[in-house]
Formats: structure tokens, sequence, C-alpha cells
């Protein structure tokens, strides 16, 4: 008899989120003996905890079928670290009262480790579930996958506005701002940074400085450099990952706030470093933080980000139904020109709270710019076009409209 199964989004949305939905929507309808009814959680675990409930099948055609070319999370998403116990003991009673034998999730590195303390437990009670982590983050630090889908789309979006916003810079420096800064975001990993590097075609191109958290930041060093690029260009665009940090680890722009997760929550390195400019330097700065910008441009993103996006989604549950429990659907690169990949599963006792930090090698000996094999590595991510339909000139994106389903299970407080 086919088991029924459980997908849930987690953690921060990607443009391309939706699309490893659809993808695993895909590929459970051509198992029907197999998976019997597909559900989805609302807000993710919360969702799951609280018996918020979307049965898929019961959702309009055209509303799935927009799942490819809408960002956000269709289904909710949210940051909730899974506690022992009580927890995970309602998660498991809400399996058992719908039959759910496949479990998956999809996220970046917490909600892999969501998804081990699932895979464990029903192990450790003799559950016959299958838990499946769907790779999903645009911080790119998931180890052992080429990269991670919802990543190749942040970079587009953000090496694209590097070169645009230079282009506003030069055309004003002479007479007004010198300098810009670009925050993007990047709490431990300066991915995201460093894929603005592929917006310089020429050394006098955009960006000129690149500020990593893995590279510690020296503020006289970076006052120089800034001087000499005003002084040979005429102007300075600078993109800052939000944890840059100093010699002994501090990052500059840590608010006091933590997490669900515990990770502390980061508040505007772009004004702090505008401030230093102006203060030593005296030139007028311009900042902007790309924030939720950069993560909801599905109108920019990445065809090769797409395809993969789905490619995980359909992986997933084919991992599944083959015997494979507790993995992650890997990107395998084979090659990058022209880019040719594939996907293997990894176990999540290897990924589950472990990040992958840019590696030396991808930038030149001052740490501020990327190395040919560093661009080498980003460029394929980038590559192809895939926007959403238009409507009225506006990107045709969807209200959704998913009722939940009537409640068999006694309500449950969330602590």
């Amino acid at each position: 008899m086919p088991r029924n199964a459980l997908y849930a989004q987690s953690g921060g949305v990607t443009p391309v989120i939706n699309a490893s939905a659809w993808g695993v929507i895909s590929a459970a309808r051509r198992h029907p003996d197999k998976i019997g009814t597909l559900y989805a959680a609302k807000d993710g675990i919360l969702g799951a905890l609280t018996e918020s409930l979307i049965d898929i099948g019961s959702v309009a055609e055209s509303q799935l079928a927009a799942l490819r070319h809408t960002p956000g999370g269709a289904f909710g998403s949210c940051r909730h670290k899974l506690k022992h116990g009580s927890e995970l003991k309602r998660l498991f009673e809400l399996f058992a009262a719908y039959d759910i034998g496949y479990f998956f999730y999809n996220g970046g590195g917490d909600s892999a480790d969501t998804c081990l303390k699932v895979a464990e437990y029903a192990q450790y009670q003799g559950v016959d579930l299958t838990a499946i982590h769907i790779p999903k983050t645009i911080d790119n630090d998931l180890p052992h996958t080429d990269t991670s889908p919802g990543f190749g789309s942040v970079a587009k979006y953000i090496a694209t506005t590097t070169r645009e916003c230079g282009l506003d810079l030069a055309s004003m420096s002479s007479s007004s701002t010198k300098v810009f800064i670009l925050e993007v975001m990047g709490r431990h990993t300066g991915w995201l940074a460093a894929s603005a590097g592929l917006a310089s075609r020429t050394p006098a191109e955009p960006p000129h400085l690149i500020l990593l958290p893995e590279v510690p930041f020296d503020a006289q060093r970076f006052l120089r450099a800034v001087k000499e690029t005003v002084n040979h260009i005429g102007y300075c665009v600078v993109v800052a990952a939000e944890g840059i940090r100093d010699a002994g680890g501090h990052r500059l722009a840590e608010s006091g706030g933590t997490d669900a997760f515990g990770h502390t929550q980061l508040g505007g390195v772009a004004p702090l470093l505008a401030n230093i400019i102006r203060a030593e330097l005296g030139h007028k700065c311009h900042w902007a933080v790309a924030d939720y910008m950069q993560r909801a441009a599905r109108h920019l993103a990445s065809a090769n980000d797409l395809e993969q996006a789905i490619a995980v989604g359909e992986a997933a549950v084919d991992f599944a139904l083959n015997g494979q429990r507790s993995v992650m659907p890997a990107i395998v690169r084979e090659a990058d020109q022209p880019y040719r990949w594939h996907i293997a599963p990894v176990s999540l006792k290897d990924v589950a709270n472990k990040e992958k930090p840019l590696p030396e090698s991808y930038l030149r000996d001052d740490g501020m710019h990327l190395s040919v094999m560093g661009r080498a590595y980003f460029a394929p991510l980038i590559l192809g076009e895939a926007p959403p339909p238009f409507d009225h000139g506006l990107p045709d994106y969807p209200v959704w409209h998913f009722p939940l389903m009537e409640k068999k299970l006694p309500p449950f407080e969330i602590l």
C-alpha cells in the first residue's frame, strides 16, 4: 500500500525554493503506487507541530504550476529549532495520524539538523519513516554540494546590481558621491559577496573591493585601498558581507540579539563603513543593504539555478522511493565549461550543523578580489535567464490560496 508524504519549507527563502516544491510534487505524482497523499505543512516545522496541513491534491493546478516562477515560500517558512521531548513526540503523533512514510524538509544547514533529528528519532523508535533533506540556501555554505539552490540566482542579482550601481556612481563621481557600499548577506561566509566579482570585466570596473568574513578586516588597509581606487579610477564600489570581522574575530556590526538557532543578529555594516570613510577620507558615500531584495528577486533568476532547484526536489523523492534514508541530494560538478553536473546522495550527518567556507584559492592574494579560479567556479551558476510571466509590466505572481485540512489531533502549544 502507498504511504503518504509531508513536505515543508524552512529558513530564509530563496528565489527558487518553490521550484524545489514543484520538483517534489511532480516526482510524487509519477509514483501513485508508492506515494498516496502529499501534504505540505504551513510555516515549516511549526505547521507540522500545530497540524496546519495542506492537501496538495486539493490545490488548483494553476497554483501548483506557478510554484516554478514565484519567489518566497509558498507554503510558509519558519526559523524554529526542533526540541527533543514533547515536540518530537508530537511530530511523530502527526506522522502516525496521517500515515506519513516520507518527510521532505527543504532548507539550509539548520533545517538539515532538524531533518537529522527526525530521522534518528524514527530509527530509535523503530518507526518506518524516510526523512530526506532538500538543499536550499542563498549563503551557499552547505557542505558536500557544488552549490545550493537559490545561490546562483542571488549571485546573479548581486553581480547585476553591482554593475548597474557602478555605472550610476561613475556618472556622478566627478562632482558628488565617490564611494558606494553594497551590503549583502553572509553571516559566516563570503560566497555572496565574492560572487559580485563577476561584475568586473576589467580592473577599472566594480566591484573594486570585496570584504568577506573569511578575511580579517583591517581598517587602515581598507582605507588605503579606497583612497588609491578613488585616486586612480575616480570612484570606488565596495561589496561587503554583513558578517565581516576584525583580526580578533569580532563582527563589526553585531546588534546584540540572536535568532532561534543562537545565531548572532547583525545590524548594518554598510553605514558603519561609510562613516569610517567619511571621517577618515572625507568622501561622500552612499550605501545600500540588499536584504530581502536579493533573495526575492525571482525576475532575475538564473536558469541553471532554477533547473537545479527542481532537480533536487525530484531527486529527494527518487532517493526516498529507492530506499535511501537520512540523505540530502547534492549537486556534483563534472565540468566548468560547459557546466555539467549530476545529483548524488550525501549523508545528513555530514551536512547538519556544518558550514562550507569560501576557499582561499577563490580570492587573489590581497583577499579583496576574485581570482581566476573563483571566477571559474561562480560563472556558470548565474547563466541563463528564466523570467516569470509578466502582466501589465509587472511579474505575474499569484496570491496563494491553500485551505487547511480539518485537524485530527488535540491542540499543541509551542513553547
